[in-house]
This record gives C-alpha cells, sequence and structure tokens, in this order.
C-alpha cells in the first residue's frame, strides 16, 4: 500500500510555478474542442462514424475504435489539462497522440499549417511534453492533492 501511495505522490508532485497553467489552459481548450469534434460531432466535427471512416481510408484500422482512443485521449486530456488533474498521465497520452497525427496523417505535407502539415501537431506535442515532465505546477488540483498526501 506505502509503495502505491508513494507512486502517487510521485505522479502528483510538481515543483513547477504558474508557466504550466500557461499551457495547461489554452491547450487544454483546444484538445478538449478537437476531441469533442472526433467523439461527438461538435464544432463542425463528423463525430465517431465519420472519423472512424476517415481514419480507415488512412490505414488507422479499425477506424472507430481509433477515433475512440484519439477523441477519448483528446477530449479527457484536456480536461484533465485545464483541471490540473492527472497531468502528466494525461500528458503522455496526448503526446502519443500527437505523434501518431504527425506521422499518420501530416509528416508527408510538410511543415506547414496552411498545407495540412505537421506545425500544430508539434506545437501541441512539445506542450504536452513539457507538462510530463513539469508537471501540473501551481493551480492546479495535483498540487493541491499532492500537498495533502504529504
Amino acid at each position: 500500500m506505502k509503495s502505491s501511495t508513494s507512486l502517487f505522490k510521485r505522479l502528483l508532485s510538481t515543483d513547477a510555478g504558474w508557466a504550466p497553467l500557461a499551457l495547461r489552459l489554452p491547450v487544454g481548450i483546444i484538445f478538449v474542442a478537437h476531441g469533442a469534434q472526433k467523439l461527438f460531432g461538435w464544432w463542425g466535427g463528423y463525430g465517431l462514424t465519420g472519423t472512424g471512416q476517415w481514419m480507415d481510408s488512412i490505414g488507422l484500422a479499425p477506424g472507430v475504435l481509433m477515433a475512440l482512443l484519439a477523441g477519448s485521449a483528446e477530449f479527457f486530456g484536456g480536461l484533465a489539462l485545464i483541471a490540473g488533474l492527472l497531468v502528466r498521465p494525461a500528458a503522455a497520452s496526448l503526446a502519443v497522440a500527437m505523434l501518431v497525427a504527425i506521422f499518420a496523417v501530416h509528416i508527408d505535407k510538410g511543415l506547414f499549417a496552411a498545407n495540412n502539415g505537421y506545425e500544430f501537431a508539434l506545437a501541441l506535442l512539445a506542450v504536452s511534453v513539457a507538462l510530463v515532465f513539469s508537471g501540473a505546477g501551481r493551480g492546479s488540483l495535483d498540487r493541491v492533492i499532492h500537498e495533502r498526501l504529504a
């Protein structure tokens, strides 16, 4: 029991100041919106069925499962970033999602977003990786929980 509590405390720990908050909030909103497009068809998205068909068409099969995984990582991972709760695992799953997006969708189109390139996904990947290393920082539920466990 003690080792699992210790692992949980390390997962929530952060010595970072307020800077992660400036990354978490806007990037969390972006991820929630993109996940909602995939899962629910909100904001011009295609929902699970449409996104799944597209994912099948680019070789990410089974498409609906891939859409569910990507949409869930983005939607729930984005919510976690906004709340500052379990930021490290959320950011790690978002980093994986961005790596898949870069290499499965955007890499052959070059860098620039105007050509559907990978620059936007690369920026989101960079923020996600930074949050894996820094943790949630101040102004997060992770920090509150960690301090109460101490």
